[in-house]
């Protein structure tokens, strides 16, 4: 019988009255990976601030390795062995990777002079345990995401962790590096080491766990082997809802049926050259691919960011100059980005003025905003777009990711866009809204006569959503996919070799 490191029994917590967790049991044994499930907001980071001691629980105990420890906090849940990689992964950017692995061994050692030979020496020891090759010298605000989380696994490895809990770990990463995270993880396993991987992907948390504990609204619904359950089964308890998944697929429009968007020989030297691409009115076409294959790029020429050098675009049937922003959306070109936080949305603006900002000048008469356009604008929006808030004064950085996404959608709406660009439309929504906006974005195809191009590292957000999808690799469309040949472990299998 598997021996436990840690249990929570009977855990609630409480914050002014409001009930983050109710009488939560979880006992995550020693040299196992456990995924903890739930959409956001569900209670999974509470859980997880109560396990690192952020948090003191409102009733219920904590047993480690057999002790039952009182008053829990940040440092003595360090000195028990518990790491935690936190999605942004509390590195210092403006420190060197090898500065980062030894600071805290530096800090232990109260020394008054720092010995650099040794803070390499720990740094490489640190890097050599995982098996990858990082520049120690580095500055860490310029790795790449995948490579800032294997600094903060090896960061947790020199600590003498017993239990390290990843949250969300697989966020910005794509399929291949998804891979080489699974590898490490089971390595780790295999040192006897606990880890607690805390998502809301249903595939990759039955690939990588053993046991699975799913939460919803702070209470636990369901717990037990991986092998019990299948992605139907933990949607349900998820979400608490039969999510239907069944694909999306357009038929294949008549052949003098003039194309949305059409783009011929389209080339950027050294990001992407000679691409074809037709887009049909109610059509959504995916495109997937390998970092660095050039997709971004070309969404961001598309809507005027980064211009091409040579080839054509047309829009319904018309030459469409697009050079820059302006013009893209005067064609009729929408562009959701994959990072909404940073490039998408004014996060401490307010619900209201992140969905009329592309449209200012429809609302205004003379230059004079009309205030009580933009609230009958925004009032439909939130209607038509489901965005669950209080109220549109709301600062959008309060809300969720899928309800943010919403307002996102809703603004490009009001520009009359004939074109959607979406770039990763549902990176880091949980599965309830992901399933919600992938019912919107259908919705908008067939009732606006949108034509999407959905480009996406889920290659089950792509099998489950487009009637074609392209799959390119080093600025050059490889292999298209139509109807029911769009299959995810097909694209998946793909991918793969393009590495």
């Amino acid at each position: 019988m598997s021996e436990a490191f840690i249990e929570l029994r009977n855990i609630g917590k409480q914050f002014l009255g409001l009930r983050a967790l109710d009488d939560v049991s979880l006992t995550i044994n020693k040299g196992e990976i456990h995924c903890l499930a739930g959409e956001n907001g569900s209670g999974k980071s509470t859980l997880i601030k109560i396990i690192s001691g952020v948090y003191q629980p409102t009733s219920g105990e904590i047993i480690i390795e057999g002790e039952k420890v009182e008053n829990l906090n940040p440092i003595e849940s360090v000195n028990r062995a518990i790491q935690v990689i936190y999605q942004d992964f509390s590195l210092f950017g403006n420190l060197t990777v090898a500065e980062n692995l030894a600071l805290n061994s530096e800090l232990r050692a109260k020394t008054k002079l720092v010995s650099w030979r040794r803070v390499r020496k720990l740094a490489k020891e640190a890097i050599d345990r995982l098996g990858v090759d990082i520049d120690l010298d580095a500055d860490v605000e310029t790795l790449p995401t995948s490579s800032k989380q294997l600094v903060a696994i090896a960061r947790a490895l020199m600590s003498d962790a017993k239990l390290i809990i990843m949250d969300e770990p697989t966020t910005a990463l794509t399929g291949k590096e998804v891979e080489t995270l699974f590898k490490i993880v089971r390595d780790i396993q295999s040192r006897g080491i606990a880890i607690l991987f805390v998502s809301h992907k249903m595939r990759e948390m039955l690939e990588i766990s053993e046991r699975l504990t799913v939460i919803r609204n702070g209470m636990k619904v369901a717990e037990g082997s991986t092998s019990e359950f299948d992605e139907a089964s933990v949607i349900r308890h998820m979400t608490g809802l039969d999510i239907d998944i069944q694909p999306y697929r357009k038929p294949r429009p008549p052949e003098d049926e003039i194309p949305r968007l059409q783009v011929k020989g389209l080339t950027l030297p050294g990001q992407y050259e000679d691409i074809d691409l037709t887009l049909h009115s109610g059509e959504i076409v995916g495109i997937s691919g390998l970092l660095g294959s050039g997709r971004t790029e070309l969404a961001l020429t598309l809507f005027g960011m980064l211009p091409a050098k040579s080839g054509s675009i047309e829009i319904d049937g018309k030459i469409a100059h697009i050079d820059n922003v302006q013009q893209a959306i005067a064609q009729g070109m929408a562009y959701v980005p994959e990072d909404r936080l940073t490039e998408g949305l004014f996060l401490t603006q307010s619900i209201t003025r992140n969905i009329v900002a592309t449209s200012l000048d429809a609302l205004s008469n003379k230059g004079i905003i009309d205030q009580d356009k933009v609230q009958n604008v925004t009032a439909d929006t939130i209607k038509s777009m489901q965005i669950a808030t209080p109220s549109a004064d709301k600062m959008v950085g309060e809300l969720s990711g899928g309800n943010a996404q919403r307002v996102v959608l809703g603004r490009w709406l009001l520009t009359n866009a004939r074109v959607l660009i979406l770039n990763g439309p549902t990176v880091g929504v949980d599965v309830g809204s992901k399933a919600e906006i992938h019912k919107k974005i259908r919705e908008l195809v067939k009732t606006h006569g949108l034509a999407v191009l959905m480009i996406s590292d889920d290659v089950l957000e792509l099998a489950q959503n487009c009637s074609r999808v392209v799959l390119m690799h080093r600025g050059r469309f490889i292999e298209e996919m139509e109807g029911d040949a769009i299959l995810e472990d097909v694209i998946s299998d793909k991918l793969k070799s393009f590495s």
